[in-house]
């Protein structure tokens, strides 16, 4: 039986990438595997835990269930595209300044979930908080420390912005 594959055409962290993928390859194959961007986790491999979170257009969707395919014509953003020149993103300076990261499993999937969160909503409540990143699981703590440092960022982003430079 034959392999068919599919060409799709996205930009990932503002490269515009052309991939031969089958259909059944997931989003988060194509990013670990093809483009070699580990920063992407694999956890549950069902949608459950977060672990896999990446900005489609601007909004998370669990990597894992999202075909290759399904990507096409569209911009991806993950982990490694928020730092920029080798400096921590700003969510990614909050999580660290708040003790936000404990084995670091999740954190990925939980600055990006946060990062959709603010860029469309600059200011959110601690309902809004839990509620982008209730799709991320976090097995080594509570997520005080996590909605704490969301939080942070959303009411200091200018102040990090300025001490990082």
């Amino acid at each position: 039986m034959d392999v068919q594959f599919l060409t799709i055409e996205i930009e990932v962290n503002g490269t515009k990438i052309v991939k031969n993928v089958t259909p059944s390859t997931t989003l988060l194959e194509l990013i670990r595997n093809e483009l070699n961007l580990k920063g992407t986790k694999q956890g549950c491999d069902n949608g459950n835990c977060g672990a896999c979170t990446v900005l489609m257009d601007g909004k998370p969707v669990n990597s894992c269930i999202t075909l290759a395919a399904q990507a096409d014509g569209k911009k991806i953003l993950t982990i490694e595209g928020l730092s920029k020149e080798g400096s921590l993103d700003p969510i990614q300076k909050a999580f660290v300044d708040k003790g936000a990261v404990q084995c670091g499993f999740c954190t990925p999937g939980m600055v990006m979930s946060a990062k959709g969160l603010l860029d469309k909503t600059s200011h959110p409540d601690e309902q809004e908080i839990r509620e982008a990143i209730s799709g991320n699981y976090c097995r080594c703590t509570g997520y005080t420390k996590i909605i704490e440092a969301i939080k942070y960022c959303s009411e200091n982003i200018n102040d990090i912005k300025e001490k990082e430079e």
